[in-house]
């Protein structure tokens, strides 16, 4: 339970990132920590990555949790 909150808090923080890379060119996770291909960075972007995978975990919880009502 603690860990798809982590991972839902991540997703936000990348869709919200996305966001403001659509409207105003800016990429937050570059900015502060030295560039997109900064290996901070792409840490930053894989371990945001993975949270939107863990977070397609959710879905299937959901239905079955739905099922199962």
């Amino acid at each position: 339970m603690q860990m798809d909150r982590i991972a839902l808090t991540l997703v936000i923080l990348g869709a919200l990132n996305w966001l403001l890379v659509g409207i105003a060119n800016f990429d937050v996770v570059a900015a502060l920590f030295g560039g997109q291909t900064s290996m901070i960075s792409r840490i930053i972007y894989i371990v945001i990555g993975l949270a939107g995978l863990w977070a397609m975990r959710l879905y299937a919880k959901h239905r079955v949790s739905e099922e199962n009502r």
